[in-house]
């Protein structure tokens, strides 16, 4: 048996054995390891063929952003499609939002081709982030001097009825000029139609517009404004034109999608803190640029990114109107 002095020491340790496993019980479990703002890995969407204009871009922008992150990154590019960039806006679309690890190079013909109500254009952009935008200028020029002779009939070269550029035409009836369209072929170009004297006048959409313009020997008459972004503040704007709400919108969004070269874009519901590395990253791809390229092309980040390409996805009543307007002014409609 034992005595009460050993048995007194067994019961002392059994408490303090119990008293040390509940007080380990009671401690926090090891913190987890937090969790990186930009995945280990990435996929960039991007228009083919590779080497087109987007596709260029893209690669650049994307070695530019990868020196830019917080840690290594794997950034795949992958070209889908055509140069319109649909199919790979179209793929964008129904991959899982929000897990950051998918970017998109969007073309601004392909916002325009979904304005018109190209029936391949399957992507509701609604939600989409901008991290990244490629903007160019874009002006009305013509013969001679603006304002034209209200008695003289403009005759307006444009690519195509389905082309961003065909926003002027809208721009032009909306402020009571008289204009006719002159449409392009394959071998006479917009400038040759001017160039011939077929046309008086063409839209412009470059980097340094006023440049190409004067190169074709046109004066710049307008320029093109979208809200948000003024270019060329010596040139009169068509950001006084009349007109109802609706029409306004669609012809801003045209010009909107002439002036996009690409914008790179997260889906949403991406988490902020991914979303803010990524703009980081494109800050200081930006700001590298602008010290070394010699391009005019503006590479805009973070709000003034955002605030540009608004335009670019009007509600749904401007793009019936602008639909409405193709069929009775110019009797086009999407095949």
């Amino acid at each position: 048996m034992l005595g009460p002095h050993r048995r007194g020491l067994l019961q002392l340790g059994a408490v303090l054995a119990l008293t040390a496993s509940r007080a380990r019980g009671a401690q926090p479990p090891p913190a987890a390891t937090p969790r990186p703002a930009v995945p280990d890995s990435a996929i960039l969407l991007m228009p083919g063929p590779e080497g087109s204009p987007a596709a260029r871009w893209a690669e650049t922008l994307a070695a530019g952003l990868l020196r830019g992150l917080p840690h290594a990154v794997s950034l795949r590019a992958t070209a889908l499609g055509g140069p319109d960039g649909i199919t790979a806006a179209n793929r964008f679309a129904t991959l899982e939002a929000g897990n950051g690890r998918t970017l998109l190079v969007l073309p601004g013909v392909a916002a325009h081709l979904r304005l018109v109500g190209e029936s391949r254009a399957q992507f509701t952009p609604d939600g989409w982030l901008p991290i990244c935008v490629s903007w160019q200028g874009a002006v009305l020029a013509g013969k001679g001097s603006w304002p034209r002779p209200r008695t003289a009939m403009l005759r307006l070269a444009l690519p195509a009825p389905e082309a961003p550029e065909t926003a002027a035409l809208l721009a032009l009836d909306l402020m009571g000029v008289e204009a006719q369209p002159v449409f392009a072929t394959a071998l006479q170009p917009p400038e040759d139609l001017v160039a011939r004297g077929h046309a008086d006048a063409l839209v412009i959409g470059a980097p340094a517009p006023l440049r190409v313009a004067d190169a074709l020997g046109l004066s710049p008459w307008l320029e093109l404004e979208t809200p948000g972004r003024r270019d060329h503040p010596q040139l009169p704007s068509t950001a006084a034109v009349p007109g109802a709400a609706a029409r306004l919108e669609a012809m801003q969004a045209g010009f909107a999608a002439l002036r996009l070269r690409a914008a790179l874009m997260l889906p949403e519901l991406t988490p902020a803190d991914t979303v803010a590395a990524w703009r980081h990253a494109a800050l200081r791809w930006q700001e590298e640029e602008a010290r070394q390229s010699t391009e005019p092309a503006a590479a805009l980040v973070g709000a003034e990114a955002r605030a540009t390409i608004a335009p670019l996805f009007p509600p749904p009543p401007a793009m019936l109107a602008y639909r409405e307007w193709l069929l009775r002014r110019l009797s086009w409609q999407p095949a």
